[in-house]
């Protein structure tokens, strides 16, 4: 019982270096979990802040979804990660594309 009450400490800055069509962008998350709820906004080097969507805490996993405009559509993006002290290790991928999955570590940021 005591294990599935623990999450992650996720709260806080994370920064990555992430491999997309156009090259290596750094990505910031500003994460905020609160009993079992994650929010918070992601950024990329070539696009504003948005917020996160869905997101969820538990345990050591993490999840949340975000919705980008590429050439006038919507994508929606899904992430999932696993967090270990100052680091989380995501795979994310467009969500009517699961097989284009993108792999990538964040690190908090000090």
């Amino acid at each position: 019982m005591a294990a599935a009450a623990w999450a992650a400490d996720v709260t806080g800055k994370w920064t990555a270096d992430v491999q997309g069509r156009q090259g290596t962008q750094t990505v910031t998350m500003n994460l905020k979990a609160d009993a079992g709820a994650l929010t918070g906004t992601f950024q990329g080097a070539r696009g504003g802040a948005v917020d996160i969507q869905d997101g969820k805490v538990d345990g050591d996993k993490i999840s949340f979804s975000l919705t980008r405009e590429f050439q006038g559509n919507s994508i929606k993006i899904l992430y999932e990660g696993t967090a270990a002290g100052d680091e989380i290790k995501f795979k994310s991928h467009p969500e009517p594309a699961p097989d284009r999955v993108n792999e990538f570590t964040a690190k908090r940021a000090q």
